[in-house]
């Protein structure tokens, strides 16, 4: 898939728009692994129009993102933006504040592995981040 392969007219098959109250823009997710006792992990695939992100939050028990298609930002709280393309993948410790979405100018999709769901769940929201830190990039 490539960028031009994303549609942003509407929601990828069998996904479900993400929340308003935790995301800025639109944006989808389409659970690929519900949680289950085999592997103890939620796998989703999450569709960003251009300009689109999420709340800053954290998981207690750590995430993987893996970059599918399109480009996009993702950022720890206190440090620089990193600017993610396709095949790149980030390694989120527990505990640690961040967020991550679309560029601006591109749909951005990620897997995102949520492990050891049973283990606290998967995701904490905090605050939106605003369009002064979503532009700090450029």
């Amino acid at each position: 898939m490539n960028q031009t392969d994303i549609k942003l007219t509407e929601a990828p098959e069998g996904a479900a728009q993400a929340p308003v109250d935790y995301f800025t823009g639109v944006a989808w997710i389409k659970t690929l692994v519900p949680p289950n006792d085999q592997t103890d992990c939620v796998v989703s695939d999450v569709t960003f129009q251009p300009g689109a992100r999420n709340s800053w939050h954290t998981h207690p028990n750590g995430q993987i993102l893996v970059v599918t298609a399109g480009t996009g930002y993702y950022q720890e709280q206190g440090k620089a933006i990193q600017l993610l393309r396709v095949g790149d993948a980030v390694n989120i410790a527990p505990d640690v504040v961040h967020w991550h979405g679309a560029a601006a100018d591109s749909p951005f999709v990620h897997i995102a592995i949520n492990p050891n769901e049973s283990k606290g769940g998967a995701v904490v929201w905090l605050q939106p981040v605003t369009d002064e830190e979503y532009y700090a990039y450029r």
